[in-house]
């Protein structure tokens, strides 16, 4: 199974809570990580309806924070405040490109930049909790079709 490592945890954790086990759970969590993008819940519901009409859109926003939860994923708020799901489970820090015209999300990882991030942590006598960067801009489709 493609995705076996973060079924067992989602299972452990719906176990460990003593909550319901569900095929549509199931089924949000097949569309969530077959999305390989930051989506919103509407987005993933409109996913899921497609192969799984009697999933209901509540049942996909608890999911959301089931995911958030047991560290399957994370929710991000860029700059026009929608809440957006990315994958957070054995994935590696990093940070984002934020297209200001259309909303595409790129994922950006660059070690230079951590590093600064860490002489900046020291120099100022700080210890790293953690950090987010995010960067608008518009990006190169846009950036054409604005010519």
């Amino acid at each position: 199974m493609k995705y076996a490592k973060e079924e067992a945890v989602f299972e452990k954790y719906i176990s460990s809570g003593k909550l319901k086990q569900s095929k549509q759970r199931k089924n949000i969590m097949q569309a969530f990580l077959e999305s390989g993008k930051h989506v919103t819940a509407e987005e993933l519901y409109n996913a899921v309806k497609r192969k799984f009409p009697s999933v209901g859109l509540i049942t996909v926003y608890r999911t959301l924070k089931l995911f958030c939860k047991c560290g399957l994923a994370r929710e991000v708020c860029f700059e026009n405040g929608t809440a957006r799901y990315e994958h957070l489970y054995g994935r590696q820090h990093h940070d984002h490109l934020i297209c200001s015209a259309c909303g595409k999300v790129i994922e950006i990882e660059d070690p230079d930049i951590e590093k600064l991030q860490d002489r900046q942590y020291k120099m100022h006598g700080f210890v790293p909790q953690g950090h987010r960067m995010d960067l608008y801009g518009i990006c190169r489709k846009c950036r054409m079709c604005q010519r």
